[in-house]
């Protein structure tokens, strides 16, 4: 599972595959999927699910596969939304389209969702068909499970047919790709961060719709090689606080629930707090990560219809009325930053 991994170091926490829906039976929309959706995304769910069997050649030719260990290439002072810390870099660009929007007030209120895109052509010339490539398939295959978690929230919600997550995804034009690149390590032990379950990437939950992402790719010297620690990966804290680290498929593509999803589902759909941990041990010195993740969300004009009573985020909609996701975005900033977009 995941780049099948070699033994190092043991977690203490338990291990599960995720809920997983085969792309053949995802494309069928007379399809009852509801008990899987429920197991993976609902009140009692890891707030993840993978879909299998959807490889195909383009696939294979993400952008970590392209790029491999190339990330360090990219002039990130120069490229679009950059994030650089001391562990990992980022590169953010939308695969859907290169430009959102031409309104200037619009791009300077809101650059990471109104931005054109900036490609690294002269660094990494086969980024950007690599990219739009794999975010275009993570794209339209989360549409469709986009529409069997519409089928299964109406079972007990009621909501116009514009509401719902499919709609709102299809018509939005801020959808954001994120290829991730994890620094290699001198040699991480336990006494050093390695050892911390959030090494690589912090304990977080998406505040977005939908967020699909591959398995992680593994490098040293450019050369794609195992995990070299069982241990790491992705963990999740479920809704009993209980932390479980999830795994599927190399092949699969796993999604997960966002908060505004939860919110507008009234809680048919989970989101749950998620983070990365580093490989340890002196065989993971000098090995890199790689992995793509596409956010999909709504549209920065989209106005939400939040209901009367939400669990989360009270103080942010409750009494503001009707906010469009980019208002959402800018109070959820403001409230754990104190940054706007």
């Amino acid at each position: 599972m995941c780049r099948e991994m070699s033994c190092s170091s043991q977690t203490p926490f338990p291990t599960l595959k995720t809920v997983t829906i085969s792309y053949t039976e995802l494309k069928d929309k007379r399809a009852d999927l509801s008990l899987k959706i429920e197991e993976g995304f609902g009140p009692n769910g890891l707030g993840i699910l993978s879909i299998t069997d959807v490889r195909n050649e383009w696939f294979c030719c993400g952008p970590h596969m392209a790029v491999g260990g190339r990330m360090h290439e990219i002039p990130f002072p120069i490229t679009h939304h950059p994030l650089v810390d001391l562990l990992k870099g980022s590169f953010y660009a939308n695969p859907i389209l290169d430009r959102p929007t031409t309104e200037a007030s619009l791009i300077q209120r809101y650059p990471s969702y109104c931005g054109s895109n900036i490609w690294p052509d002269s660094a990494l010339p086969e980024l950007e068909v690599a990219f739009k490539a794999l975010g275009k398939l993570i794209f339209d295959v989360g549409l469709i499970l986009a529409y069997h978690c519409d089928r299964y929230v109406s079972k007990g919600v009621n909501m116009h047919e514009d509401e719902g997550l499919e709609k709102i995804l299809l018509r939005s034009r801020c959808h954001k790709g994120r290829l991730l690149y994890y620094f290699p390590a001198q040699e991480s032990n336990c006494t050093q961060d390695g050892d911390s379950i959030s090494s690589w990437c912090g304990w977080h939950t998406d505040h977005g719709s939908l967020t699909g992402l591959t398995c992680g790719m593994f490098m040293k010297d450019g050369v794609e090689l195992p995990c070299p620690d069982s241990a790491a990966g992705l963990y999740i804290k479920t809704r009993t606080d209980q932390i479980v680290k999830a795994v599927f498929g190399e092949d699969d593509i796993a999604y997960q629930i966002g908060e505004t999803t939860e919110i507008l589902s009234r809680g048919y759909l989970c989101a749950t707090p998620h983070c990365v941990q580093a490989p340890k041990g002196q065989k993971a010195s000098g090995i890199d990560r790689s992995t793509f993740a596409l956010f999909m969300q709504p549209d920065w004009d989209e106005s939400l219809n939040f209901p009367e009573e939400v669990h989360i985020h009270k103080e942010l909609i409750s009494s503001s009325g009707a906010l469009t996701f980019g208002e959402y975005t800018e109070k959820l900033l403001d409230k754990y930053y104190h940054l706007k977009t």
